[in-house]
């Protein structure tokens, strides 16, 4: 198991866990939006990639 993300700063001041606490979560934020934007490219890519095979074939 591992240990709690905040371990490292339990022997700091207020303002220093307070400050290393926001910069884990801004990086936990920024790593979902990496993901979800490489997720959305992907789907955006899949829809074009159907719409031009669907415009080269003759309607049925």
């Amino acid at each position: 198991m591992f240990p709690p993300f905040f371990v490292p700063c339990l022997g700091q001041d207020w303002p220093s866990r307070d400050r290393h606490y926001k910069q884990a979560k801004l990086h936990m934020l920024k790593s979902w939006r990496d993901s979800l934007e490489r997720k959305l490219a992907a789907v955006n890519s899949l829809i074009s990639t159907l719409e031009e095979q669907l415009n080269r074939e003759p309607a049925a």
